[in-house]
């Protein structure tokens, strides 16, 4: 099965699950991978030691007639272990991706590549995972680098970030890549039809930022090269912008988007805590509460990181899924939910038209006359 095969009902979802990366890895990665197998419908692969996964398959996975346990019922060849000894450690990066050729998340890309599985999703090591799937995975035309894209949980739609951590030094051309992206994602994943496009930098102004914003700026207004789909661009963004929803999509360099991102998980967890103080404060308080359990549920629905399923890696051949890192069972089935929906919705084919035939962009044009490779 090819991973952009057209979705029917002849055709059923593969997903291939790092079984091995997270912090509380095996476990809580299998339950999840079977609740997913269950409540999507979906094949799972699951990448890892098979003697520490079989056991564990085998205590989760339920009958196809169901149980009186409250496991959810999956037929056990829905589930099946893809044999790898190996594994990155939460604390190895880039390089270990290099010395583990046979890591569990490095088989579960292989699997991608083959066409054997449709997706990956992995709540490993960030920087492991992403070299491990530019290793493994070719990059789709006109895509130079691939771009990490997390959502914001902003009203009354939620807001793509681009680029989370994958490229921490990009060139101005690679942003408006990463627009690109952005705008792939929205419409798949989020049924946006044209995205607004905003420009993560110190000011409104167009000319504020450093030299990559102000050239990104310039690019990001213009028409894209070589047949590329047209980007609904809204200028600048500054970080106030991150959460009020005044873009769809926001695109930015790795190391600003990282830190950003850091930024407003650290925010709303302080925020979600002295609500949470606040509330419990006092017996009036407690009793107010009795009558907003419902928009609070909402709300922390909303701020919760396992929601969302996690980063998507966009601009590969092959969707691949990077879960928290602190993901518990309910995480990975929400990671393996979004997986599933980027490629029912045909994804890479989606990148592929906004590039247009050209499919070189910028980066041909300017490697010929900086005589850069």
């Amino acid at each position: 099965m090819s991973a952009d095969s057209p979705p029917g009902d002849a055709w059923r979802t593969t997903i291939a699950v790092d079984a091995m990366g997270g912090d509380h890895a095996p476990a809580a990665v299998v339950a999840g991978a079977v609740a997913a197998a269950a409540e999507l419908n979906v094949d799972v692969i699951l990448a890892g030691r098979s003697a520490q996964l079989a056991p564990l398959l085998a205590a989760v996975q339920a009958p196809a007639h169901g149980n009186s346990s409250g496991r959810p019922a999956v037929a056990r060849e829905q589930v099946r272990i893809a044999a790898a000894e190996d594994t990155l450690g939460m604390d190895e990066g880039a390089l270990a991706s290099w010395r583990r050729p046979r890591s569990s998340v490095a088989i579960a890309c292989q699997l991608v590549r083959r066409g054997q599985v449709a997706a990956v999703v992995s709540a490993g090591s960030t920087g492991g995972i992403v070299a491990a799937a530019r290793l493994r995975l070719r990059s789709l035309p006109g895509v130079m680098r691939p771009g990490l894209a997390v959502v914001l949980p902003t009203q009354p739609g939620p807001t793509l970030l681009v680029d989370a951590g994958a490229i921490a030094d990009p060139k101005p051309e690679m942003l408006v890549a990463f627009a690109q992206l952005g705008v792939a994602y929205a419409q798949v994943a989020h049924g946006i039809a044209e995205p607004r496009v905003g420009l993560l930098t110190i000011g409104a102004e167009p000319g504020k930022g450093n030299r990559l914003a102000r050239r990104a700026h310039e690019l990001l207004a213009s028409a894209p090269p070589h047949g590329g789909l047209p980007i609904r661009f809204v200028g600048n963004v500054e970080g106030s912008d991150l959460l009020s929803g005044k873009a769809d999509v926001i695109v930015t360099d790795g190391f600003t988007g990282n830190v950003a991102l850091k930024a407003v998980e650290g925010a709303t967890a302080y925020a979600a805590q002295q609500m949470r103080d606040a509330l419990q404060g006092s017996a009036p308080a407690r009793f107010g509460t009795l009558f907003q359990r419902r928009g609070l549920r909402d709300l922390r629905g909303r701020m919760d990181a396992e929601t969302y399923g996690g980063a998507a890696l966009l601009g590969l051949e092959g969707t691949v899924v990077i879960a928290h890192g602190a993901s518990t069972a309910k995480g990975i089935t929400s990671a393996c939910r979004l997986a599933a929906d980027l490629a029912h919705g045909q994804i890479t084919e989606k990148i592929k038209e906004r590039f247009g035939p050209g499919r070189g962009g910028y980066f041909l044009r300017r490697s010929r006359a900086d005589g850069q490779a």
